[in-house]
């Protein structure tokens, strides 16, 4: 607006140039009009003519008189002098017109600023609107390298294992989730950490720090870690991952194949929520809830942030499927996930889960010959290769090569479902009903759920 305001009053603009030029151009019609009525004043004793007058107003009208004028020399002479009075009386009149205009510039931009300042005007959050590498410089922040170090076991010239000196097992990425004045909490996969005698967390910007072990959990790879000191670095909020969609954007930032590729970001799609994917880990196999995003995610990655357009977590990178010719199937475990785990981490140092307290074995690892007593329609089950003297089978009677079949009504056809049944549909202190084959007769007993405290170095 205030453009068109300035262009309007501008004597220098176009518009003002069309104003002026009609003025002349009003001018040489009437001089014109003069020259004529000269021509022909031989041929008329008396002519009756029209003589523009003054200007009455700024606007460019014209007030016009009807004169006599006798005819003669005298007469022709004097319309001359007159029209020259005239031209000079017109332009006069124009000069004013556009000092005006000059004056009321101002005049008119200030009348502009005043209606914009009227204007309910909302300040914009850049946070809000920045682009994609804001938000990844702010996110990559909060993304450490992880080392693992491990003791060397080497061998003496008599055969004798010895220690040796610790050395780089392998490396992996970080979030930090959490920072107090002095300390700094890191989320990560547990394989990353997993049997290191020492962990060491390269930052942001380069400084690297000794961490220490707040707790872990094996069984959904999640682990958290902690660092000391003055830290220069950013936390990175959570995200809903509950809220995510097929077709979502999502990015994937880590250090993959090293720390030489610290902080690498790939771009990609949420492929698929929900899934569920089968792994082995130190505490048996697992089907691990995920995320499925076709970001490139490498080795390195594992431990590092998904996020999503907004900068949030919405995963932590733990696994992709690298068979020959699959590309672009690469898993997170949701932020929702990661969240509750690492409350308890940090309260417990480990996820309590309801504990059994057995040994157990898919029936086709067993010899035939431990089968001998089991009915032939019996195909399936967990059978139990040893009992903890002090767990909550013991106490209710469970022995091993008794065959589990159910828990709670729920099928059982191996290991991991029982291990998957006890630890989502039940909870510790729960009396749930076990029903098992013992030489080859169908039995049931009714067991309370306790938890175990695992031993964390």
């Amino acid at each position: 607006m205030e453009h068109q305001n300035e262009n309007k009053n501008n004597p220098f603009s176009d518009q003002n140039n069309t104003t002026e030029s009609q003025n002349e151009n009003k001018y040489d019609t009437s001089f014109n009009v003069q020259q004529e009525n000269d021509r022909e004043e031989n041929a008329q004793s008396e002519t009756v003519h029209e003589k523009p007058f003054q200007a009455a107003s700024s606007e460019g009208s014209r007030a016009t008189v009807k004169e006599t004028k006798k005819s003669g020399k005298w007469g022709g002479f004097m319309k001359t002098i007159a029209a020259g009075v005239v031209g000079s009386a017109l332009t006069l009149t124009a000069l004013p017109f556009v000092e005006s205009a000059q004056d009321d510039t101002p005049a008119a931009v200030s009348q502009t600023e005043t209606a914009v300042s009227d204007v309910n005007v909302q300040k914009v959050n850049s946070a809000a609107t920045g682009n994609l590498a804001d938000t990844i410089e702010q996110a990559s922040k909060a993304i450490v390298g992880i080392v693992n170090y491990q003791d060397q076991q080497q061998v003496d010239p008599f055969g004798r294992a010895v220690s040796g000196e610790e050395a780089e097992s392998g490396s992996g990425s970080g979030v930090i989730f959490k920072m107090t004045d002095d300390e700094a909490y890191i989320v990560t996969n547990n394989h990353v950490i997993e049997n290191a005698s020492k962990v060491e967390v390269t930052l942001h910007d380069g400084e690297k720090l000794s961490a220490e072990l707040v707790g872990t959990d094996p069984l959904t790879d999640i682990a958290v870690i902690k660092i000391k000191g003055d830290i220069s670095a950013e936390v990175l909020p959570f995200g809903d991952s509950s809220k995510l969609r097929a077709g979502d954007q999502v990015l994937a930032i880590g250090n993959p194949l090293g720390l030489d590729l610290s902080r690498t970001v790939t771009q990609g799609i949420v492929s698929a929520v929900d899934r569920s994917i089968a792994v082995s880990t130190s505490a048996g196999e697992w089907d691990l809830d995920v995320i499925q995003t076709d970001a490139a995610i490498n080795p390195g990655n594992s431990g590092g942030a998904l996020i999503n357009s907004a900068g949030e977590l919405v995963g932590i990178n733990s696994l992709k499927i690298s068979e020959s010719g699959v590309e672009g199937l690469g898993f997170a475990i949701p932020s929702n996930d990661v969240e509750a785990l690492i409350n308890q981490l940090i309260e417990d140092g480990q996820v309590e889960r309801p504990y059994l307290g057995v040994g157990l074995a898919a029936l086709e690892e067993i010899p035939q010959f431990y089968l001998r007593d089991v009915p032939e329609n019996v195909t399936a089950g967990a059978i139990i290769t040893n009992v903890d003297e002090s767990s909550a089978a013991a106490k209710a009677g469970l022995q091993a090569e008794d065959i589990i079949v159910s828990i709670g009504g729920t099928k059982v056809t191996g290991p991991d479902d029982l291990r998957k049944a006890l630890y989502t549909d039940f909870k510790i202190g729960d009396n749930v009903t076990v029903e098992y084959y013992r030489q080859g007769e169908l039995k049931e007993v009714k067991v309370t759920l306790a938890s175990k405290q695992l031993e964390t170095e």
